[in-house]
């Protein structure tokens, strides 16, 4: 890295973006690094290195004196409380420019969230994005979140935290009188229904500002999706984004909007009958069957030519999120071994299973040589 800071020795040097992610730098590398600080150097990468606190204590000086960086990242560098502390007094003695920082995955916690937060106290502060996901905050730090809302800040990440409901519900209260915020992330924070009426009701009372908002990976429950489902049929509302979905679901999503031509999420029943899904599609509608945004009561899947591996696809997603199902039709479909008749069984013997009717009409496992004349089982 040394090597490469002789570039900042060349007064003709222009170098504005300097990405130096996951390279094993240390204190004493942040230390050249802040010797030879560029002028004209306006992003800044330290991503992914243990530069620790006492790293953090090196590029001080540089944070303190420069005139035109705006991006930082310091995501995963072992930062603590302690490097909180001399971030946010270098920052705050010099204020009007950094408008990025990204603290991802370090171990700040609820102290060296709220230290951070100090930063938007100072009115010359200009910061639009801050990224602070996976770091191990929970609702107690919401509360500190005020001074953020009250300023500039257009996008917030607080994705892989365990806020919960009660984070939920300072976050929401706060965004009633947001006047700026856009982008909000909020995915894997131990969401559930409460935490999305709460942002639901908050959105409704102040709905003209924000336009993504991202809760995938949290489990809203039927009446959680819902909240949100009705929340975009007001005319009101400026959401452009709404991520509920993984990728692997939210594939799902398209694939089956794509055949019935409605979003699934808005849909209590989906038949796909008399489609041949292939692997591809089974797979992509298994995905989605997994997410605990998927809220379907009844899923037809008659004479969609499914094998024993797209019936144990089916039946192993069902087994991850098994409380929604009522009704499951796999009716008309030609078996050539017992295993997916055998996932079936294993599914209804879990506990958490809800299924009140199962469809096997004229279901066929070749193996045995046995026809299956079942035609509802009620439960």
């Amino acid at each position: 890295m040394k090597i490469i800071l002789t570039l900042f020795e060349n007064v003709q040097c222009r170098l504005e973006k300097l990405k130096l992610n996951c390279i094993s730098i240390t204190d004493e590398g942040c230390a050249a690094l802040a010797s030879a600080f560029n002028s004209n150097l306006r992003e800044l990468d330290l991503s992914r290195n243990q530069i620790g606190d006492s790293g953090v204590t090196e590029i001080s000086s540089l944070l303190r004196n420069s005139q035109t960086l705006q991006i930082l990242s310091l995501k995963n560098n072992c930062i603590t409380e302690g490097g909180c502390h001399v971030l946010a007094a270098a920052l705050n003695s010099n204020p009007s420019n950094l408008t990025e920082l990204d603290l991802s995955e370090n171990k700040l916690g609820n102290p060296g969230m709220k230290i951070i937060l100090t930063l938007f106290e100072n009115v010359q502060c200009r910061l639009e994005k801050l990224k602070l996901n996976c770091i191990s905050i929970t609702d107690q730090g919401c509360g500190a979140l005020a001074s953020a809302f009250n300023s500039n800040l257009r996008e917030l990440d607080l994705s892989r935290n365990q806020i919960g409901d009660s984070g939920v519900t300072e976050i929401s209260s706060l965004l009633r009188n947001s006047q700026t915020l856009q982008i909000l992330r909020l995915s894997d924070c131990s969401i559930t229904e409460e935490g999305y009426k709460a942002l639901s009701s908050a959105l409704r009372s102040n709905p003209s500002h924000l336009i993504e908002l991202d809760l995938t990976g949290n489990d809203p429950g039927p009446s959680g999706v819902k909240q949100l489902s009705d929340l975009l049929q007001d005319p009101n509302c400026q959401l452009k984004t709404l991520r509920f979905l993984g990728p692997a679901a939210d594939e799902g999503c398209q694939y089956v909007t794509g055949i019935v031509g409605k979003n699934l999420l808005l849909l209590r029943e989906l038949n796909l009958s008399e489609h041949k899904l292939g692997d591809t599609g089974v797979n992509q509608i298994s995905a989605l069957l997994q997410d605990k945004h998927c809220t379907l009561n009844t899923l037809i899947l008659s004479n969609c030519y499914l094998t024993d591996e797209d019936c144990s696809a089916v039946t192993s997603a069902l087994k991850s999120n098994p409380s929604h199902l009522r009704e499951l039709d796999l009716s008309r479909n030609k078996l050539k071994g017992d295993s997916g008749v055998k996932n079936l069984s294993d599914l209804l013997m879990n506990t958490q299973c809800k299924l009140e009717k199962l469809q096997l009409v004229s279901l066929y496992s070749t193996a045995v040589r046995l026809r299956f004349t079942v035609y509802f089982i009620y439960f």
